[in-house]
């Protein structure tokens, strides 16, 4: 191994209306970024830089997408049309990798990314750069298995995985959600799938935790419930019923914390805002470090997202998931995968009403300690395989 040489890491996250892939990417360059490491973040979300980046970390803005139906996106901010905005993205990818010239090229859950805009650079690698390993990062569910595979085939996915990815990283455990067998995986390219576990993040200390809940005037006696909607854009029933609830139920002892996330619409916000002030709930759009408000928390609900899940299980909180339904069905799947472990509670969203919501967490407010227990038990070990496999292809460089 040339030891004075950088190792090179270049990570694509697609990032159209949402927070869940940028945070993702970020936690795992966090780990893996270290002295001989240089990691280079390719990115179409317009928050990346409320985070704070790591020491030898950096990112590339691409010009932001919104997805208006499953196969149709619009610009984000300028105002050009999808075509034009989508061409300019391509380009900053394929000169960005070809200048960086990366040893791993990690892709994050689209295989070929936003409307194959991935497909041309990754050819490129394999004709002219085939020293840098491709990795695609799944998490651990997509969608429901049948639309999966139909949009696979359709986009010829399934070829292109056997021919232009070195491996595939399911950030997930298979006995909790088999997704080569979900999704139909050929055999040849099961043989490069590695199930790495579920991604751990940082853990708020027991005085970080404190100070958040004195920060947000939490007494002794309260129970603090922090409630998040992830982007925001379609977390505006959660969070109203929410409020409705404190409307036509008792809550007493409760100190509650909305995070709309920075997609939901002002009007939006500024409605919720309102009516939360006479119980004293504090509304806020964004905070930057969710693994605090969630270790202050006492429980949380949230709708479920894969990062929103992974951060809540290390702080070994309780949560309370009511999963959207569509655009699709990974958040419900994923609900109904971690209750049957015990580690979490849901509501249908069908079922989201006032009443309902007041009965479960009422229930789990008094049981808090058997969630507790079965989470403490669940390993969150995906970063500790990235990290061994990041080793072994170090070990292995020409």
């Amino acid at each position: 191994m040339g030891e004075h040489r950088l190792y090179n890491i270049l990570m694509y996250s697609h990032d159209t209306y949402g927070l869940g892939h940028i945070r993702r990417t970020m936690a795992i360059a966090a780990h893996l970024r270290d002295l001989s490491t240089n990691i280079l973040i390719l990115t179409g979300s317009p928050i990346a830089g409320r985070y704070s980046l790591p020491e030898n970390v950096d990112f590339v803005r691409i010009p932001g997408m919104i997805k208006k139906t499953n196969d149709e996106y619009h610009s984000l901010s300028i105002r050009i049309n999808a075509e034009h905005a989508l061409n300019i993205r391509k380009s900053i990818i394929s000169a960005t990798a070809k200048s960086f010239q990366p040893d791993l090229f990690i892709v994050d859950k689209e295989p070929l990314g936003l409307k194959k805009e991935v497909l041309p650079i990754l050819r490129w690698f394999k004709k002219n750069h085939p020293q840098t390993r491709t990795i695609l990062g799944l998490r651990d569910i997509m969608d429901d298995r049948e639309i999966v595979r139909s949009d696979w085939q359709h986009k010829k996915v399934y070829r292109y995985l056997d021919e232009l990815y070195s491996e595939i990283w399911v950030y997930g455990r298979q006995d909790i959600y088999d997704s080569a067998v979900e999704y139909d995986i050929p055999e040849k390219v099961q043989e490069k799938m590695f199930f790495t576990g579920y991604l751990p993040r940082n853990v708020a200390s027991a005085k970080v935790k404190q100070k958040t809940r004195k920060k947000f005037c939490v007494r002794n006696e309260e129970r603090m419930i922090v409630v998040t909607a992830g982007g925001g854009g379609d977390g505006f029933k959660m969070m109203d019923t929410y409020i409705a609830m404190y409307e036509s139920c008792a809550m007493p002892e409760i100190k509650s914390v909305l995070i709309t996330g920075p997609f939901m619409p002002k009007v939006q916000r500024r409605h919720l805002a309102k009516r939360a002030k006479p119980f004293k709930i504090k509304v806020i759009p964004f905070y930057p470090r969710m693994e605090e408000m969630f270790g202050a928390a006492d429980l949380v609900v949230s709708m479920g997202g894969y990062n929103t899940i992974c951060e809540i299980l290390s702080q070994e909180t309780p949560s309370l998931i009511i999963p959207r339904e569509t655009p699709r069905k990974e958040q419900l799947i994923r609900a109904q995968a971690f209750k049957k472990h015990q580690l979490i509670d849901f509501i249908p969203w069908p079922r989201l009403k006032p009443e309902n919501l007041h009965e479960k967490l009422t229930t789990m407010l008094g049981s808090l300690g058997s969630y507790r227990r079965a989470i403490a038990l669940f390993e969150l070990d995906g970063i500790s395989f990235i990290k061994e496999r990041l080793r072994l292809f170090k070990d292995i460089r020409p």
